[in-house]
């Protein structure tokens, strides 16, 4: 079976699908003939997006739904909207984020008062696949792909806000961090399901807005594509069908900071977001 074959029909949410990396990503998914659901933060650039690709791929399957991720209460509610409107999910991908914005920029709150990169980055990632938990499970075998990167710095955990000596370059990649500590330990948590949990860094500089709208990155830039075949790799090859907890250089698998490896971090990590999001709270 090929990776156009094993997406064909499939049901795949995309997060932060409106530009850049989750745009592509769509596309191509929807010219595979894949149900594709995407995620953004504006109404109007979310039907948009989802008429562009519904025309440029000829494929109907294409739906959009609206959240804020700065908002639990928005993120909450997506996945209300998707559990109440969809009756599977076969592929989650975690892919909204923001950069770490210019350099020397002040330090920005969530909706909800948290450290602004850490809870859209982050945070909504991680109440939005546990409240999406009984929907992929009733749609197993499926699989999560976390978008992370390999810019990443070791969590604080005396300051995990970054209240102190805020930096967004540091808030970026602590939250890129965390990606991958929840990866490991969720993978850990589903091992006996048929649910797999990976995370990747896709390509390096692409030109997305998180890269251009930033002057803390310099050098040469890797194409779109490049990162969009990266993900798809995670969400479809048959190659992957068995492994889960992994973290992938684009598509080859890679060792992430040890910090991902300590399981009393990623225990520390689990019990904040927990106390945080609040994942089991009634909708």
């Amino acid at each position: 079976m090929t990776q156009a074959q094993a997406i064909e029909n499939k049901t795949i949410l995309i997060t932060g699908a409106t530009d850049g990396l989750g745009k592509k990503v769509a596309l191509d998914l929807a010219f595979r003939k894949a149900r594709v659901i995407l995620h953004g933060r504006s109404p109007q650039k979310g039907r948009a997006a989802a008429e562009e690709i519904r025309d440029a791929s000829g494929n109907p399957e294409i739906s959009y739904y609206n959240a804020d991720c700065s908002s639990l209460d928005e993120v909450r509610a997506l996945a209300g909207y998707i559990r109440a409107n969809e009756n599977r999910l076969d592929v989650l991908i975690n892919n909204a984020g923001i950069g770490p914005g210019p350099a020397g920029a002040v330090r920005e709150k969530s909706r909800d008062g948290h450290e602004l990169r850490f809870a859209v980055n982050y945070l909504a990632a991680f109440l939005l696949t546990h409240r999406l938990l009984p929907l992929l499970r009733d749609s197993a075998p499926s699989r999560i792909v976390n978008v992370a990167s390999a810019g990443q710095q070791s969590i604080d955990f005396d300051d995990v806000m970054l209240e102190n000596g805020y930096d967004g370059l540091r808030a970026y990649r602590q939250s890129k961090l965390a990606m991958i500590l929840f990866t490991f330990d969720l993978a850990r948590q589903l091992k006996d399901s048929e649910i797999t949990v990976n995370c990747l860094h896709p390509a390096t500089l692409m030109p997305t807005n998180m890269v251009l709208e930033t002057d803390y990155f310099s050098g040469s830039m890797d194409p779109v594509d490049q990162g969009a075949d990266a993900v798809e790799y995670l969400a479809a090859s048959a190659e992957l069908q068995n492994v889960t907890g992994a973290y992938f250089n684009g598509k080859v698998r890679a060792e992430p900071m040890a910090q991902a490896h300590n399981t009393q971090a990623r225990q520390k990590l689990w019990e904040l977001s927990c106390e945080l999001t609040r994942p089991d709270d009634p909708a």
